[in-house]
């Protein structure tokens, strides 16, 4: 019986437009951006920032260096939110119904502080809420200093909520995500970014 449901951030919860992500990023000066933004995994700088080996500051400096300019920590900020296309409130609605059925909701994602400003903020839903009012815990790439589609990443979050993975259910728009997930056992669904989930998700629950 399903108890828990993992939810991506990116792709899931909110909708992502990958090509504004790589366009403002290029309009700082970051010449191969889609080499280095890719859809799922992010490269040098990018991934290190992601994957919590550098914070958030050397981030801004590492970027200013790469560019030959300063780049302030808004125009860092801007970029990376040209990711996150829209919040549909339909998926919002669908997380407080499903605590409400008493599954626990928990947030998995790699990301990194500048999303999350936005993300855990009072501008996040329009209506005054940061996500972890829709979630019981939120876990994120740069904060455990590892990245799916690592087992760890996995591991950590099931030993830290003291939960099984033939009780969970994963929801993730990153094919690789959802395969190594599957190795371990755990039950997933995998929806296409900005796709609706918010009925479907029940027939992977009561598989």
């Amino acid at each position: 019986m399903i108890k828990n449901l993992i939810f991506d951030l990116g792709g899931v919860v909110i909708t992502l437009d990958h090509p504004e992500g790589v366009r403002r990023f290029k309009a700082l000066g970051v010449s191969d951006a889609e080499r280095q933004l890719d859809a799922y995994t992010q490269g040098g700088i990018f991934g290190e920032l992601e994957g919590g080996l550098i914070t958030a500051d050397t981030f801004r400096t590492e970027l200013s260096r790469l560019v030959g300019h300063e780049v302030s920590h808004d125009e860092c900020r801007h970029a990376w939110l040209g990711y996150a296309r829209e919040v549909p409130q339909r998926n919002l609605e669908a997380l407080k119904r499903l605590r409400r059925e008493g599954y626990r909701l928990i947030l998995l994602s790699n990301t990194n502080p500048y999303m999350m400003s936005w993300v855990r903020s009072a501008d996040f839903d329009g209506h005054g809420h940061g996500i972890d009012h829709y979630f019981d815990a939120v876990y994120c790439s740069y904060e455990l200093k590892v990245m799916k589609p690592s087992p760890e990443f996995f591991h950590k979050v099931f030993m830290a909520e003291h939960i099984s993975p033939e009780e969970t259910l994963f929801i993730d728009d990153g094919i690789r995500n959802v395969a190594t997930a599957s190795e371990m056992g755990i039950r997933t669904f995998c929806p296409e970014n900005g796709a609706d989930w918010t009925n479907k998700i029940y027939d992977y629950i009561n598989l």
